[in-house]
């Protein structure tokens, strides 16, 4: 019997996702596991996976479509198997989206052209009372100015989608604008060679990290603590750990690996850390999911340790190393990126000693890491030089308050003071 591949929902509010490339062809046999397609959202680009055994066959969208979810791209077929004739009319509302913005920008006079005589307007909302329009939807809508009620929809059963609100932003930047003549342009200078930044619209992960940044800077109210930490105990535990864990796992364990396996078990004793605010309330999550922010192409994502309290150092070193290289690949998945209840991020590598960094939503607090330097401070009374970092909390106060805070980020310093008494197990 025919599987549908259909375009996943890999997060919440997802509406629609864009396919980066088919990695089988249509005739390829297929094992249920085998990644097939690459699709990209608003966190990464991630491959998907077969759900079933057989052949590929009806593929009905292809490289560069933006496709709503739930709706069939293709199908896994038996060998000499036709695919479901439904599939032959899904390619034209699965272009639908995709050629939206497109539509709407080649449609558009450039700013120095005449106007064109006034087209018949294309059907538009009178009213939103009877129309469902996406929260993210709204959002765009208000960031770029969109009056929804001159949005045309075309999301499922008439909604408001980004797509729609993208496709009239595109529209009113690119409606001429009359200005008075502009002065004389002084002498062009000759930009310096290395200058390579493009100007235009922020996309994937950039895009991401626009809009969720700035939805946490503007409604999270964030509170920071900051400590000042004696690393040499860390390293000692990196250099006592370090090649155990290399000879049997031929993995070395980092920095990160060890704060991964501390903040752990510091959390264990704070759940309040740990949880998050969901619907204008708190809610507790019974597990403990580190996300560990990566640097990749055009942004940042956060790739997930699950249960890092219950598995050993070498386990999450192996992990940590594993979500790095796919990160950079771009071949993460989506179970990489999810649930996370708690975030670090360590710039310690790009000789940055202190910093404070933005929470992701819906988590309450993330910690800033800093690099590790020897500094000149008091050691027993008399002056010493020792290695020293800084580490920066930022919690969301609706969850937690500065003593909870407070009280958490000592129970981190005292286990990176003394990683062996932390309760890591090898």
């Amino acid at each position: 019997m025919a599987t549908s591949v259909v375009m996943p929902a890999l997060e919440m509010a997802q509406e629609t996702g864009k396919i980066v490339s088919w990695l089988k062809k249509p005739g390829d046999a297929i094992s249920k596991g085998d990644p097939i397609l690459e699709v990209e959202t608003d966190k990464a680009v991630v491959e998907i996976e077969a759900q079933a055994d057989g052949v590929l066959a009806g593929v009905s969208s292809g490289e560069g479509d933006v496709v709503p979810v739930g709706q069939t791209i293709a199908w896994i077929v038996a060998p000499g198997e036709e695919p479901p004739a439904a599939s032959a009319t899904a390619a034209p509302a699965a272009r639908a989206m995709s050629e939206a913005t497109k539509q709407a920008v080649a449609a558009a006079p450039p700013p120095s052209a005449p106007a064109a005589a006034p087209a018949a307007a294309p059907p538009v909302v009178q009213s939103l009372a009877d129309v469902r329009v996406s929260p993210k939807a709204r959002r765009l809508a208000k960031e770029h100015g969109v009056d929804l009620t001159r949005v045309r929809p075309t999301g499922p059963d008439g909604a408001i989608s980004t797509e729609d609100v993208l496709a009239a932003a595109a529209g009113q930047a690119a409606a001429p604008v009359v200005k008075a003549a502009p002065a004389p342009a002084p002498a062009p200078v000759a930009a310096p060679a290395a200058a390579t930044l493009t100007s235009g619209p922020a996309t994937g992960i950039a895009r991401l990290m626009a809009e969720r940044t700035t939805q946490s800077w503007t409604t999270v109210p964030h509170f920071f603590l900051a400590r000042d930490l004696d690393a040499g105990s860390l390293n000692d535990a990196r250099a006592w750990w370090g090649p155990a864990v290399e000879r049997d796992r031929g993995v070395k364990v980092t920095h990160t690996d060890l704060l991964v396996a501390l903040v752990a078990q510091a959390l264990k004793k704070h759940p309040r850390m740990n949880a998050s605010w969901v619907n204008d309330g708190i809610r507790a999550n019974p597990k403990i999911n580190i996300s560990v922010a990566m640097a990749v192409k055009d942004g940042v994502v956060g790739a997930v340790i699950p249960q890092a309290d219950a598995i050993s150092l070498a386990e999450i070193a192996v992990l940590r190393r594993d979500l790095t290289e796919r990160a950079r690949a771009g071949k993460l998945r989506p179970a990489d990126l999810a649930d996370g209840t708690f975030t670090i991020t360590n710039l310690g590598m790009f000789n940055i000693d202190a910093f404070n960094a933005i929470i992701a939503p819906p988590q309450c607090a993330i910690l800033a890491v800093g690099r590790i330097a020897d500094r000149v401070v008091p050691v027993n009374g008399q002056v010493g030089i020792r290695p020293m970092m800084t580490v920066t909390l930022s919690s969301d106060h609706r969850v937690v308050d500065g003593a909870q805070a407070a009280m958490f980020l000592n129970d981190l310093a005292e286990a990176i003071r003394a990683p062996q008494l932390a309760g890591v197990k090898i």
